[in-house]
């Protein structure tokens, strides 16, 4: 029984970094801004999963109903992940929690205290959340690395992007600070 969970969680992470950095072909005429990757979606409820913060509470996406969420799935192997987290503190720094919050959800094998410390290495100011089950990864149907998804104040999903995000440039913060509250 272990013998054939390491080996679905092997194949599995063999997947998601064969996909990490992926970069989707450009169609003519897309927007090159930056956020070029971040495709709006028909709105639709988000998945019920959890994960941990550094104190190992739980918590879902629930908790976060009433203002736009940035749930960001990352991990500390995954290069595009890392060249981003200063992005999204940058956002975050920008806008302030009760207007988006971002929430960066480390999906590797981490514990909490090496994910914030990863995160203070890298100088992103960012909450400390984990999923070490690849909760997420399934439940949002992660190819690959990072994965964004844009929920709003309703809790639903309502546009993602798959690949690395220049988050913190002007027309980025710009974008954010223009979102209708409701």
């Amino acid at each position: 029984m272990t013998n054939k969970i390491f080996i679905s969680a092997t194949v599995v992470a063999l997947l998601v970094l064969s996909a990490c950095g992926r970069q989707p072909a450009s169609t003519p005429g897309a927007n090159t801004g930056a956020l070029a990757k971040l495709k709006a979606e028909e709105a639709k409820s988000v998945p019920p999963v959890s994960f941990v913060d550094d104190h190992g509470t739980a918590h879902t996406l629930t908790e976060f109903r009433g203002r736009y969420v940035l749930l960001n799935l990352w991990a500390t192997w995954c290069a595009p992940c890392v060249r981003e987290l200063p992005a999204l503190s940058h956002l975050q720094a920008a806008l302030g929690p009760k207007r988006l919050s971002i929430v960066p959800v480390s999906v590797g094998r981490d514990t909490a205290a090496e994910t914030a410390a990863f995160l203070k290495q890298h100088k992103a100011e960012l909450p400390v959340y984990i999923d070490t089950k690849s909760a997420f990864l399934h439940a949002f149907g992660a190819f690959g690395l990072p994965l964004t998804v844009l929920i709003d104040p309703q809790g639903r999903e309502i546009a993602r992007a798959s690949g690395a995000v220049h988050w913190d440039a002007k027309e980025s913060i710009a974008h954010f600070k223009g979102l209708k509250q409701s």
